[in-house]
């Protein structure tokens, strides 16, 4: 693909992204959105990487840096989402403000 596919693909994605975590009032899709957001940043990565210098890997290194730290964010966030379905049996975030105190 070419360069400027991707950057229209990532900007795509991220934008999303970004609209879905603004409208969204459940926090699985909140969660959902945040993940397409981290992988639209790690495309970005990945492709300057390779366009600016394909030898070294700092780019595809970074990327899976974040892609790890991707994962222990989802791990934790579908933890504390499956503890505030359990105690008030919903998942709206505007009913979460018990979370407050």
């Amino acid at each position: 693909m070419m360069f400027e596919h991707v950057l229209f693909l990532s900007v795509y994605l991220f934008s999303i992204g970004i609209y879905g975590l603004i409208t969204s009032r459940n926090m699985v899709r909140a969660l959902i959105c945040l993940e397409l957001i981290l992988n639209s940043i790690n495309l970005n990565l990945v492709t300057f990487s390779d366009l600016f210098d394909s030898r070294q890997l700092k780019g595809d290194i970074f990327a899976i840096f974040v892609i790890a730290l991707a994962a222990a964010e989802a791990a934790i966030g579908l933890s504390i989402l499956s503890s505030i379905h359990r105690n008030r049996k919903s998942t709206r975030i505007n009913q979460s403000h018990f979370l407050n105190n």
